[in-house]
């Protein structure tokens, strides 16, 4: 199973995240109380064993800055989260992970065929001030054929991982706020993520 941390913002917990066995890094470089700058994402990258791949989240921003960001970073690969073309999806040089807000199975049908490397599944964004905290698992689990390289998130926490991988069987699984204690990054709880997600 892989793993992905997202909102990093300090070199500690990217390196807990990498050292407890993480497979993918994120960095967000859109408008998000984890926001980083490409500079502070640059030293932190160069800083790092190698051994996770780093993802660069971005909302709507354009081609250029998203490719400048790329060459500055050394990411490996760009997350688009926003409303992003097909076309735009399908111009980069490096692998591409777009986000789709699922609230339902026509949500989940209009995904085939989009053509990017990966595809995570995530909560709306006001889903936040709902009663719905995950996504629908099962609903997943029985439309998931529609999608390449599944990346699950939307309300994973070290508790809940270990039912949602059995029940959708994804890619990988991704985590921001889950690991998170008083909005900043807890290394305990990125540790045991990863080692609950791993087993």
């Amino acid at each position: 199973m892989k793993v992905k941390i997202c909102g990093l913002t300090t070199l500690e917990a990217a390196q807990t995240a990498e050292n407890a066995g993480a497979d993918f890094l994120g960095f967000i470089f859109a408008d998000s109380k984890r926001k980083i700058s490409p500079e502070k994402a640059k030293e932190i990258i160069e800083e790092l064993n190698g051994k996770a791949l780093k993802v660069g989240v971005f909302v709507d921003e354009s081609l250029e800055e998203i490719e400048r960001i790329q060459r500055l970073t050394g990411i490996d690969i760009i997350q688009l989260h926003g409303q992003e073309s097909i076309e735009k999806a399908g111009s980069f040089s490096v692998p591409v992970i777009k986000a789709f807000s699922i609230q339902n199975e026509v949500d989940l049908r209009k995904i085939e065929g989009y053509p990017v490397d990966y595809q995570l599944l995530d909560l709306p964004k006001n889903s936040q001030s709902s009663s719905k905290k995950t996504l629908d698992w099962q609903m997943i689990h029985r439309l998931r054929q529609s999608c390449n390289r599944l990346i699950l998130a939307g309300g994973l926490t070290p508790m809940n991982v270990s039912e949602a991988i059995k029940l959708v069987q994804p890619f990988a699984v991704d985590v921001s706020s889950g690991v998170e204690t008083n909005g900043y990054k807890d290394h305990e709880k990125i540790r045991l993520f990863i080692k609950n997600a791993k087993q």
